[in-house]
């Protein structure tokens, strides 16, 4: 059996201000055309459909085009699950209905759900949905105290859903989380993507996930594997911060055979623009060639420039921000410091604190810090689910 593995489409996302649905349009218009080409079993979205709860209105025309040709015209399943950006409930919306066209949306939790099940010439291949829950989420449903973090979560529902697979079955797992070998803490692959915890709580382990023939993640931005070659992120369709630039965009191509054996290749997708950066003096920037690529521009000149933005724009109209680069820190050393675009919530936290007291926090300071975040994104994400429910 073939299926592409897709993931963290973010429709409707806005980058410094410039709308990317089209950019999207553009990338996703390649997927449709893969997919009537190649022709696989099934389309796999692993989460972060939307970029926000309550998406614009040309972000919901988008999806529904996009899967109207792949589910309709080509008549090619698309499995998806809700992740962290999503409203699972609108998503899960018409889901019972849907199924029997082929389109199969799982955004709420459900106590026992059924996989969804597909067949080739040698058997049934069964898909486990499992939609990004927060661990409070988790807990109330099955009443389980001993749930407190991410990878706690996912391993009751694990338990819980996919405690007796069928053996007789081939065995692939659609998931939304941040997921590192041993549950250890590893930095985000991308600044745009917000955090599901603080503290250390997001991270769930890789080894929970060895029951499954392949397991297709969602979330983190950059394709990669994580402990093992079945467990996958396809990373994101498109650059969605300029702390991506390095990323490979594309989805996964899955194959797996009648023993389970899985074959996953990389496809690229060309954007209508790419994401970087550019570095120099004014006057050298000014020289460059033109470009309507997207770029964030680090500007080397030491003396103050005067409406910097207006005359990059005459040379790279999509220009997206300018920073200075200070070649030398208030400490008076020569090193220069990090951008904020580069820190965490927890790394600017510190930063700040240096700044103001002239002096790092300690530990105490800090566990106070992330518990106040972690407080702020719980109400956040309550004040989400209030008005979706209006």
């Amino acid at each position: 059996m073939k299926f592409f593995h897709t993931a963290d489409w973010h429709l409707g996302k806005i980058v410094q201000g410039v709308h990317m649905t089209e950019d999207q349009r553009h990338v996703l218009e390649q997927l449709t055309e893969a997919a009537r080409t190649e022709r696989p079993d099934a389309i796999i979205i692993a989460g972060d459909l939307y970029d926000r709860a309550v998406p614009p209105t040309d972000a919901v025309r988008l999806l529904d085009d996009v899967l109207s040709e792949i589910v309709l015209g080509l008549g090619i399943p698309v499995i998806a699950v809700a992740g962290n950006h999503d409203s699972p409930n609108r998503l899960h919306f018409g889901s019972g209905f849907m199924k029997e066209k082929g389109f199969h949306m799982t955004g709420i939790l459900e106590p026992d759900p059924a996989p969804v099940i597909l067949e080739d010439e040698h058997g049934e291949v069964h898909f486990h949905c499992v939609p990004f829950a927060d661990p409070s989420v988790v807990r109330a449903l099955y009443e389980d105290d001993s749930v407190t973090n991410h990878d706690e979560a996912m391993r009751c529902l694990l338990e819980r859903r996919c405690g007796n697979l069928d053996q007789a079955a081939r065995h692939v797992l659609i998931g939304h989380a941040f997921v590192t070998p041993g549950a250890e803490p590893e930095e985000n692959t991308s600044t745009s993507e917000r955090p599901l915890s603080v503290g250390g709580a997001e991270y769930v382990d890789a080894g929970r996930f060895g029951k499954f023939h392949y397991t297709a993640l969602g979330h983190l931005h950059r394709a990669h594997s994580v402990g093992s070659p079945a467990v996958r992120y396809s990373g994101s369709p498109l650059k969605y911060s300029i702390s991506e630039e390095t990323h490979n965009k594309g989805f996964l191509c899955v194959e797996i055979d009648g023993e389970g054996q899985i074959t996953a290749e990389h496809r690229p997708l060309n954007p209508r623009r790419d994401m970087r950066t550019v570095e120099g003096t004014l006057a050298e920037i000014l020289e460059m060639p033109h470009s309507d690529d997207y770029v964030f521009v680090r500007l080397l000149d030491e003396a103050p420039v005067l409406y910097p933005m207006e005359r990059i724009r005459s040379v790279f109209p999509n220009a997206l921000h300018v920073s200075r680069v200070m070649p030398v820190r208030p400490d008076g050393t020569d090193k220069p410091g990090r951008r904020t675009e580069e820190m965490d919530d927890a790394a600017m936290f510190r930063a700040f604190h240096e700044e103001i007291t002239g002096s790092a926090p300690d530990e105490e300071t800090e566990e106070l810090f992330r518990s106040v975040l972690d407080e702020l994104l719980a109400d956040e994400r309550e004040t989400v689910k209030e008005a979706v429910r209006r």
